[in-house]
């Protein structure tokens, strides 16, 4: 059996937390466990970081879909968004970046954390360009605990 729901918001910084606090809860009520909600979350907060600040960059701000279908040993997590596409209509790397602990903060590189985080955390990562839409799936791993 497959549990699907989906939520849409505007692309701002507020609605973009509200909208992903509203996922989480939903993945709760569904009896996945909490270590793993908590490493949706994280990369469900990347990737919708990333349509926020990149994808609606140059344009007016948009609506991103997400849905979610549960499956009993999988969780898939679409998020679509009208903005730009990723150059070359690839996912960026993600490599992990390098630097020491003393680093002062203001002197940390800036990009590619969230990607090194969501390659991490999901199984399978998928990405298209439909029309004028980017749809980028990430896939994790489950048990069910009901």
């Amino acid at each position: 059996m497959v549990e699907t729901f989906a939520c849409s918001f505007r692309a701002t910084e507020l609605e973009a937390r509200q909208g992903i606090v509203s996922v989480v809860e939903r993945l709760k009520g569904m009896g996945i466990p909490n270590t793993r909600v908590d490493e949706v979350q994280i990369a469900l907060a990347e990737a919708v970081n990333n349509v926020v600040e990149h994808a609606y960059a140059e344009t007016a701000t948009g609506d991103v879909l997400i849905r979610c279908n549960l499956h009993p040993d999988r969780l898939w997590v679409e998020i679509r968004d009208a903005g730009v596409p990723f150059p070359e209509s690839k996912l960026p790397d993600g490599k992990p970046a390098k630097f020491n602990a003393d680093t002062p903060l203001e002197d940390l590189p800036e990009g590619g954390f969230g990607w090194f985080l969501i390659r991490e955390l999901a199984s399978d990562i998928q990405y298209q360009r439909n029309f004028d839409n980017n749809q980028l799936s990430l896939c994790f791993e489950i048990q069910l605990t009901h």
